[in-house]
């Protein structure tokens, strides 16, 4: 059980007996009143996120979330395949509603975390950063960068980010899968 203060960003909880994630937590008081933590959380099953305000007296329980390190195969439409990572015959597939649009950043064979909650996976966590080589990018051209000149470059996964005017095609680029975001350079 979590105490109204224990609960902050990145906990897993059980809550009206769906699995919750803490996306961001505040406590405060007001005036005379008992501190209240007033947070934001999302249903890992259905990605509804909604507020609420945990006060002193209030317990909740943390959700038993799993991880498992599964392998991710290929995609099909719409169906993302993976595998067991110590046993390639256990395939299985899961939904666009379940991944989201995490898996522009992941090559395939890629090892990814799954989320377990009651022995179904229910998500996924993947890399924050990962390295990827750029397929197409077009040729940088000469004008005003006085503001930090950007191209959009297609990488191998074929997602498609900004990047600085001086990657070319065949660098390999570290990604931010959080933001989306080109980060640096990879040697």
């Amino acid at each position: 059980m979590l105490n109204y203060n224990e609960i902050t960003k990145g906990k897993f909880i059980a809550f009206d007996d769906a699995p919750y994630e803490t996306l961001s937590s505040h406590i405060f008081r007001k005036q005379q009143r008992k501190p209240v933590n007033q947070v934001k959380i999302k249903n890992l099953i259905t990605g509804k996120v909604i507020e609420k305000s945990f006060h002193q007296s209030d317990n909740v329980e943390e959700a038993n979330i799993e991880t498992e390190t599964i392998v991710y195969i290929y995609k099909n439409k719409g169906e993302f395949y993976f595998r067991a990572l110590n046993d390639k015959s256990k395939r299985f597939n899961l939904s666009n509603e379940i991944i989201g649009n995490k898996m522009k950043f992941v090559k395939e064979n890629s090892k990814i975390t799954s989320l377990v909650f009651n022995e179904k996976i229910i998500g996924i966590k993947i890399p924050i950063k990962m390295d990827l080589k750029v397929i197409e990018a077009p040729p940088a051209t000469k004008g005003n960068t006085a503001q930090g000149a950007n191209k959009q470059i297609t990488l191998e996964t074929g997602a498609v980010i900004n990047a600085p005017l001086f990657i070319n095609e065949e660098d390999i680029v570290r990604v931010n899968t959080e933001t989306g975001e080109y980060t640096e350079r990879v040697n």
